[in-house]
């Protein structure tokens, strides 16, 4: 099995306004492509899109638009999780020996028609992910004693993180208080505690170990990878945890050889504030009853390990580039370029992503 590595990244600011998903691919696309000297697109012999737009035949539209001619091209969907599902399908394209470089391009609009699910008839008319996260949040609540505080300093740390991130859609912090006392839209749930969906794309380049070493000074490599699908349906999760996360996290730990002690830096699904406290604890660095404390020990001695680029609340959820802007980040703190939100010293990253309710996770591990 071949090894693979990150070779090249681009990404765009991610914003409300209502562009075009080609518009937004081909930028970050050529973003990318510009990222690595002395390449040219024809070395690109795979094409994968991530999106939920509903639009036909993207892989193919891209590579046209954007002057490559692929041997493999396609689309992948997978909601929330859409980003990283494309980028390990790249990953098995290369380690198989089907393909040497793969671009991974994702991108969603603002107004996107693909952000609910609709098959699922269990959630009634509660199908807006709005209340899922709900009762998500009154069940932590409940059962680990997580105050609306610690909720909403989740919040507050990633709208503080954005403020570093120059592609992130939150431009302005948050303070505690301010989360606290947004607007309520469930009995739970306030608006900060929400994570925005808006427009944006991010592109990745990944490539064999005989092509990284040519094409890159600094190659990331893709370690550890865990996924898993427990259901579709909300109605079959257990309130009290993530199973997939939990499944995904063991796996990628596994094959990459190291314990969660051994990661410097994560980017977690923080879809909701309540999610990055059940995905902190699913992964291991913490435990459902000492989350709380473990995020607000993060806040007060600011402290970036976690969501450094403000996770989903402050960066923004464009469904489609999501996972890969996360995976994005990653990359960026191990070669360390992250100026004011750079982990000292950053060898191991983790990314995990999740959809729907956390029914599906996919979770990587990089190092450098």
């Amino acid at each position: 099995m071949n090894n693979v590595a990150i070779i090249g990244t681009g990404e765009i600011k991610f914003s409300k306004n209502d562009k075009d998903v080609q518009e937004l691919l081909i930028e970050s696309t050529n973003n990318c492509i510009n990222s690595i000297k002395n390449f040219k697109s024809s070395d690109i012999d795979g094409v994968l899109v991530s999106t939920n737009n509903n639009s036909n035949y993207m892989g193919a539209i891209l590579s046209e638009m954007t002057g490559i001619q692929p041997k493999i091209s396609h689309s992948i969907e997978h909601l929330c999780s859409s980003g990283t599902n494309a980028i390990i399908s790249a990953y098995s394209y290369i380690s198989s020996g089907l393909a040497d470089i793969v671009l991974v391009s994702g991108a969603d609009s603002a107004t996107n028609p693909g952000q609910v699910l609709k098959w699922d008839v269990s959630r009634g008319n509660l199908e807006h992910p709005i209340f899922w996260a709900s009762m998500l949040t009154k069940n932590h609540k409940r059962k680990f004693q997580t105050t609306e505080e610690e909720l909403a300093i989740v919040a507050a740390k990633n709208h503080k993180h954005a403020m570093d991130n120059p592609h992130a859609y939150s431009n302005e912090p948050r303070t505690i208080s301010e989360v606290m006392n947004s607007k309520q839209i469930t009995e739970d749930l306030r608006i900060l505690d929400c994570s925005r969906s808006c427009s944006g794309s991010s592109s990745i380049m990944l490539a064999s170990e005989e092509k990284a070493k040519t094409l890159s000074e600094c190659p990331i490599w893709i370690k550890g990878i865990g996924q898993k699908t427990t259901s579709a349906s909300f109605t079959k999760n257990n309130l009290d945890k993530i199973s997939s996360t939990q499944i995904a996290s063991k796996d990628a730990l596994k094959m990459a050889k190291i314990t969660h002690e051994q990661v410097d830096v994560a980017e977690v699904h923080d879809a909701f504030s309540v999610c990055e406290l059940m995905a902190i604890s699913e992964i291991g660095f913490t435990t459902n009853e000492n989350s709380g404390e473990f995020v607000r020990n993060l806040f007060n001695t600011e402290n970036k390990m976690i969501n450094p680029r403000g996770g989903l609340i402050g960066a923004g959820h464009p469904l489609g580039a999501t996972g890969i802007s996360q995976t994005i980040e990653i990359v960026n703190q191990l070669q360390e370029k992250c100026d004011k939100r750079q982990i000292s010293n950053a060898k191991t990253g983790l990314i995990q992503n999740m959809s729907a309710a956390g029914t599906s996770s996919s979770v990587m591990v990089l190092q450098n």
